[in-house]
């Protein structure tokens, strides 16, 4: 009994039509396209209330480039594009402590007596900040500095570009080059936990262990340009970030002559820095770039953000997470084909990164699965630091300071992507699974349209509902989208799992694209002489759609020409976008004639078989109905049609008459009449004594009657006795003979 009622429901599915069908939410991935905004989606695709997230620090910059801790749990925070250093509490109070001369602080790191080190760019130099006074410490002769790292020694590593070069500095005015990498950009430094220099580079992806002057290891070469992070773990092993697959490969000189002396331009992305001359106006990438880029570097007066990738790589990793054991096999975390991963944290035995989604930060737990714990909304996420109890969060744009803790937040809010019925849908319920604690609620909230994208022709959202099972009260349309408002209070949250709408689509019609006309002999018929026959078969063709309406090509009668006793093959093509069963009924009728008879109903093939004898010569039309009744209930199944052009059916061969010889002028003069039942004359000619055939024209000059009129003119004729013969043809194909002897 239940395999019988598996396979009716099996069935029943096959059938489609207009079938309840169901949109549903139940996953990491799905729920990840949609919006998040203070919520946390846990690897097995639960959304709840994210950790709450305060902001301790807003520079008005367009960036935030790096942060260091300060004393007494205060941060020093470098941003973009001036140049400039603050210092913040953690409580939302901040002050200016430095400006640099140059525009761009990349690197900042803090040492155990509270110096602070700085590194600028371009033409790049390492300041020293002590007591609210900096003062130049080490200039390495490099347009950049991307990165600096504080030894246990006091040493002081700097990594540059565009000479790849890392420099160790022991003093004011005292340092060397420490490794030359061979690449442009040393983009990222770490010391693991044996005190080993670690460098990350582009634009080919390689990571260094320094371990003396002059002397490295390649731990990895990436398939990505750009290593952008490194973060030692406890056990030995190495957390590695890199990017650039969607944005590393830009055009050169894709910014020129949008810089101007002391302007900054802040688009989308705080990696890729375009420095322009003023005086030369040419742009050029530095941060990722090619080596063809980096030839054309020029002095530089301002600098330019551009984040827009130029080149749509779309399917190309943009970013990856690795880990890098101790025994140096890699295993790859995480990697993504939409978003750019910048940062890396440690948190316990867990791993935070950012990336440039949304200023999104993802936890990767110890079973290497992400959990995308906030969605911050403020551009990119920039740099990750841990903190007691919190982390921190740089952000682009606002150039923001986000203080992510542990208690979650006391409400949220996800908005689904908007889901395409694929026609005009009739609503039904929202049904939802999840928990909901005491102190927590959660409401949803729907809303419709018929653009594909939500604009001010959408309705409004709907009013709150609570209750799973609740009918959607949005109007009927062929796009709808859901919200999903999370509410707690003391702790709780409450947790959403599985969403789905039901809807019903609109049944559509099916459609009929052509009827195709032909002839085909049978199998006694064609045993049979076929005399006076040309064309035995061929296709009538009449098509139904844009493409026959293009120019003014007119709709001809057709002609179908086949061997007695041969049948007549109505062929059609027909389609339905809802991919219901169809069937079809095939009429017809003469010309002459008002009313359709019916051939054959109940069809489900796309062709049916006539005898040929069963309609007389004359000009006919095929009337197709498709109906999708098969897959349908009747108040809602729909049907269509097309009618063929007029095809002529043509049989018999016209009558040629010859009159009597007369002679006239040296000549011989034969009148011709040719007659055809049903369809125009086309051609007549004839033969003398076997020859060649001769055309003849007809007295009006067009052979466009059933009826027309020649007057054949011989001269020369042999004397003795001429066997004349003579053919006319018609618009079937059919050919009718006349003889003649003169003498």
């Amino acid at each position: 009994m239940m395999l019988r009622l598996a396979i009716l429901t099996l069935a029943a599915l096959g059938a489609r039509g207009a079938t309840t069908t169901y949109w549903e939410m139940n996953s990491f991935a799905e729920f990840s396209k949609g919006r998040i905004e203070g919520l946390s989606l846990t690897r097995d695709g639960r959304l709840k209330l994210a950790p709450r997230a305060d902001t301790v620090f807003t520079s008005d910059q367009p960036v935030i480039w790096s942060v260091a801790r300060g004393p007494g749990g205060s941060y020093y925070v470098a941003t973009g594009h001036r140049g400039q250093v603050y210092l913040a509490d953690g409580a939302g109070r901040s002050e200016l402590i430095w400006k640099a001369p140059e525009p761009e602080v990349f690197a900042l790191t803090a040492a155990p007596n509270g110096v602070l080190y700085a590194a600028t760019s371009p033409n790049g130099k390492v300041y020293r900040i002590e007591n609210g006074k900096a003062t130049e410490y080490f200039a390495p002769q490099a347009k950049f500095i991307w990165s600096l790292a504080l030894a246990a020694d006091g040493a002081l590593y700097a990594g540059t570009g565009d000479d790849g070069k890392i420099f160790r500095i022991t003093g004011a005015g005292k340092g060397e080059v420490w490794y030359e990498t061979g690449q442009a950009h040393v983009t990222c430094l770490a010391l693991d936990g044996e005190g080993r220099l670690l460098a990350g580079s582009e634009p080919n992806g390689i990571l260094f262990r320094v371990t003396a002057k002059d002397k490295a290891f390649v731990l990895y070469d990436a398939n990505l340009p750009e290593i952008r992070a490194i973060v030692p773990g406890r056990d030995g092993s190495l957390y590695v970030a890199a990017l650039g697959g969607a944005f590393g490969k830009k055009q050169a000189g894709a910014q020129a002559g949008v810089a101007a002396a002391n302007t900054a331009v802040v688009a989308a992305q705080p990696t890729t820095i375009t420095v322009t001359d003023a005086s030369a106006q040419a742009g050029v990438e530095i941060k990722p770039g090619t080596e063809a880029q980096k030839t054309t570097a020029t002095t530089t007066t301002a600098v330019t953000t551009s984040l827009s990738p130029v080149l749509d790589l779309t399917g190309v990793d943009r970013s990856a997470l690795y880990r890098i054991g101790p025994d140096n096999l890699v295993e790859t975390l995480w990697v993504s084909k939409e978003e750019n991963i910048y940062d890396l944290a440690p948190s316990g035995n867990e791993i935070l990164f950012s990336t440039d989604t949304q200023g999104r930060v993802y936890r990767l737990e110890p079973d290497r699965k992400p959990t995308l714990l906030i969605e911050t909304r403020e551009g990119e996420a920039t740099r990750l630091m841990q903190v007691p109890d919190a982390i921190l969060a740089a952000t682009s744009h606002a150039g923001k300071l986000l203080r992510i803790g542990t208690e979650p937040g006391g409400a949220g809010e996800y908005e689904s992507p908007v889901h395409d019925a694929g026609a005009a849908a009739r609503w039904g319920r929202l049904v939802f699974r999840g928990e909901m604690p005491a102190n927590s609620k959660l409401a949803f909230r729907t809303r419709s349209g018929n653009s594909a994208r939500p604009d001010k022709t959408w309705s409004e959202w709907s009013a709150p509902v609570t209750a799973s099972g609740t009918a959607v009260t949005s109007p009927n349309a062929r796009y709808i989208q859901w919200k999903g408002e999370f509410t707690g209070s003391q702790g709780a949250t409450p947790q959403l799992e599985n969403v789905s709408v039901a809807y019903l689509p609109m049944n559509t019609p099916p459609v009929v694209r052509s009827i195709q006309v032909s002839a085909q002999a049978t199998a006694s018929s064609t045993a049979k002489p076929v005399q006076a026959q040309a064309a035995v078969s061929y296709s009538v063709t009449v098509t139904d759609g844009p493409e026959a309406a293009a120019g003014s090509q007119g709709n001809p009668t057709q002609t179908v020409t086949r061997p007695s006793s041969g049948q007549l093959v109505i062929t059609w093509q027909a389609d339905d976008s809802d991919g219901d069963k169809l069937s079809y009924t095939v009429f017809f009728r003469g010309e002459d004639q008002r009313e359709w008879k019916q051939l054959k109903t109940n069809i489900t093939e796309l062709a049916m078989i006539l005898d040929g004898d069963a309609l007389a010569d004359g000009k006919y039309l095929f009337r197709v109905v498709a109906s999708d009744a098969l897959s349908n209930p009747p108040s809602t199944a729909r049907e269509s049609d097309l009618v063929s052009a007029p095809v002529l059916i043509d049989n018999t061969p016209p009558v040629v008459v010859a009159g009597a010889p007369s002679s006239a002028a040296g000549a011989v003069e034969i009148a011709v009449e040719a007659t055809d039942a049903a369809s125009p004359v086309r051609a007549l000619e004839y033969s003398l004594n076997a020859g060649s055939w001769v055309p003849a024209a007809p007295l009006d000059g067009v052979a466009d009657s059933p009826r027309e009129s020649y007057l054949l003119r011989l001269t020369g004729l042999p004397a003795g006795e001429n066997l004349m013969v003579i053919r006319a043809h018609d618009a079937g194909g059919n050919t009718g003979l006349a003889r003649l002897v003169l003498r």
